[in-house]
């Protein structure tokens, strides 16, 4: 005799266990989303970038934050000058992978 405790059980079981399949099944990019591969892949990118930032004496100290999204960094914050602004930028677009830089980085 199966109770409703055990039916639940197995209910729930099943829910758990196909949900992450599901999100890997038949999922590709459009133009408001990112696959799987495309997500993992900005990722490292957004990672590069802000290590270049990091390590370019200029900009060490300041507050810049990046963002990816399907290839195309982002750059936002407040910086102390024109030069950091555009030096900013140059840094970014050398990165590999990168397809464009969005620079909105703000002369404080």
């Amino acid at each position: 005799m199966v109770t409703s405790h055990r039916i639940l059980k197995l209910l729930v079981c099943s829910m758990l266990m196909a949900a992450p399949m599901s999100a890997f099944t038949g999922y590709a990019a459009t133009e408001k989303s990112e696959s799987t591969g495309q997500y993992v892949d900005d990722s490292v990118i957004t990672t590069r970038v802000k290590t270049a930032i990091f390590n370019e004496k200029t900009l060490k100290t300041l507050q810049i934050n990046v963002k990816t999204y399907q290839s195309v960094v982002q750059l936002s914050g407040f910086v102390d000058s024109a030069q950091s602004v555009k030096r900013a930028g140059e840094v970014a677009g050398n990165i590999e992978g990168v397809k464009e830089v969005k620079n909105d980085l703000l002369v404080k």
